[in-house]
């Protein structure tokens, strides 16, 4: 890069803050922006709870697929040309979900924008992992993570900077895919190593002891965060005595969750990390159950701390656990933890909708949501005896 000694210095923070920024546009932006640009969509396009949901939940079957293609597809050659074509297409799709109204539009925008994401997930986490691990530089990680949180909080301004200036919904969109389309630049500081150091070369996917227990803890925990993470902004919206908070909520949510990665790993250096993962779950269980038991605006910002506090840091040890028992194949089985998340997704925001369309409230789905985070914690907690 720069010059040798300053450069072997600033490579980790530089890899590891490209990474944060690739997955800031993909995931905080180009998969979490529907959340606050949902309420201006119902006001303009009169969309009911339930087909918001199923526009979400298309963006989670995205997320699914893209997961299980790299579960069961060889791995490239130059992943980050992968990585370069899954921003490319979150910024395109994102930019598109403007042509809409048609349900079946939105859905396909969406559907492609989670692929995307999905894409660059995967192929961007174990390179940056690796490369850390090579320099000795683990302490970065958070960087990579939480550069998610930083891509929600930009676009919830975004969104109501363009809002309060009159811009409707669609530049709003639009905008969004400019600012997606950005994180191109950190390809640059992005290594591109060889499939077989990156990646294994294993055709078949190992099972190692313990991995159906996290499979199954994290395909709750995305189910468990969903419900709230797509909705709290329309939870907000209904509630006369809480709309104030509209316009800021999605912001709390990206800025709680721009240092949580580095405070649970530092927890988890403490009490081990599936430890702090089972902790991280119940703690987000009370943020979901609090956004919707909540009558009082300090109450709903204590949810949104709780909620954005804790999801990218459940993420973040998650992968770190699946990536610690196969360390030999890690991006197959990262990626079939990410498909089972992909289906945890899926389910919450259809359910959501359709139960808030029959029940006149958010409230059971958001309360199941919660049960489903204190199982994923249960399930959790015994895997730290092994590590």
């Amino acid at each position: 890069m720069n010059s040798r000694q300053s450069g072997a210095r600033a490579a980790p923070f530089k890899i590891a803050a490209a990474g944060g920024a690739l997955m800031g546009a993909a995931m905080g932006i180009g998969r979490f922006v529907y959340t606050p640009l949902l309420p201006h969509m119902q006001e303009a396009l009169h969309l009911t709870p339930a087909i918001a949901g199923w526009i979400a939940s298309a963006n989670y079957l995205g997320y699914l697929a893209g997961a299980l293609m790299t579960t069961f597809v060889a791995p490239p050659n130059a992943p980050r040309r992968v990585i370069a074509f899954g921003v490319i297409l979150s910024a395109i799709t994102t930019a598109l979900m403007a042509a809409g109204p048609p349900v079946a539009l939105f859905a396909t925008f969406t559907f492609l924008g989670g692929l995307a994401s999905a894409l660059v997930l995967v192929y961007t986490t174990p390179i940056v992992f690796l490369r850390l691990a090579e320099m000795g530089a683990e302490r970065y990680i958070s960087l990579l993570f939480g550069g998610v949180g930083a891509g929600m909080a930009v676009s919830a301004l975004l969104v109501s900077a363009l809002a309060a200036a009159g811009f409707d919904w669609r530049v709003q969109w639009l905008a969004s895919g400019a600012i997606t389309a950005l994180a191109l630049f950190a390809l640059l500081h992005i290594p591109d190593i060889e499939r077989q150091r990156t990646f294994g070369g294993s055709d078949k996917l190992a099972w190692p002891r313990g991995l159906p227990a996290l499979l199954a803890s994290y395909t709750l925990f995305g189910f468990g965060y969903v419900i709230t993470a797509t909705f709290i902004v329309v939870i907000v919206r209904e509630n006369a005595s809480l709309r104030p908070l509209e316009p800021v909520i999605w912001t709390i949510v990206g800025l709680a969750g721009i240092p949580s990665v580095w405070a649970w790993t530092v927890l988890a250096g403490r009490i081990g990390l599936f430890a702090a993962y089972a902790l991280a779950c119940l703690t987000e269980a009370i943020g979901v159950a609090a956004s919707v038991i909540a009558t009082s605006i300090p109450v709903v910002i204590l949810a949104a701390i709780l909620l954005g506090g804790t999801f990218m840091a459940i993420t973040s040890l998650g992968l770190a656990g699946a990536r610690r028992m196969a360390s030999s194949d890690p991006v197959r089985v990262l990626a079939l933890l990410t498909a089972g998340f992909g289906v945890g997704q899926i389910i919450g925001p259809s359910l959501a909708g359709y139960l808030r369309e029959s029940m006149g409230t958010y409230l059971v789905p958001s309360l199941v949501a919660a049960a489903a985070l204190v199982i994923a914690a249960a399930l959790s907690a015994p895997l730290n005896r092994g590590q």
